[in-house]
């Protein structure tokens, strides 16, 4: 018997992969929160879903501005940046309450960063136990939660001020 797991939202992406020319990230700038998964919009960056996560909640912070260095940031930029990542740390432990978080950057192709032309840091809810079987016999990750419901529950549960 062949068992099958259902990503709906993954067609859009291969539907799509032509069609995507440019940064990623200066795209979703630009686009509608709900279109961009877009969690929280600050003034020199913003938090938004990983399109394909490690785990449900998965988020990154991007810069607004297309730098691809970190030295490159100016202090306002990583001071909002430092801001943005401890808000999402508390709005993800609010929503998912993991075990602990990856928190970190791949700053450049051999360091694991597919997109590395646009600075971004990753913020990943971890649990124990949270690699099973299907990522490592598979190569697959099976996350149980729509992307657009990720998206709600983060922004319903998001900081005002800190």
């Amino acid at each position: 018997m062949t068992e099958q797991l259902w990503a709906p939202w993954r067609l859009e992406y291969i539907a799509g992969a032509d069609e995507d020319e440019g940064c990623f990230f200066c795209r979703a700038v630009k686009a509608s929160d709900e279109e961009a998964l877009v969690v929280h919009r600050g003034e020199k960056a913003f938090v938004l879903l990983n399109k394909f996560p490690y785990s449900s909640g998965h988020v990154m912070v991007a810069t607004l501005r297309h730098i691809g260095e970190l030295d490159v940031l100016t202090t306002d930029e990583a001071a909002e940046i430092h801001v943005l990542t401890t808000r999402s740390l508390e709005a993800l432990r609010r929503v998912y309450r993991p075990d602990a978080f990856n928190v970190g950057w791949n700053l450049g192709q051999v360091a694991g960063g597919s997109i590395s032309g646009h600075l971004h840091e990753h913020v990943v809810p971890r649990w124990a136990g949270d690699t099973n079987f299907m990522p490592v016999l598979a190569d697959i990750k099976v996350v149980p939660e729509h992307l657009l419901e990720t998206r709600e529950r983060l922004r319903a549960a998001w900081p005002n001020s800190g």
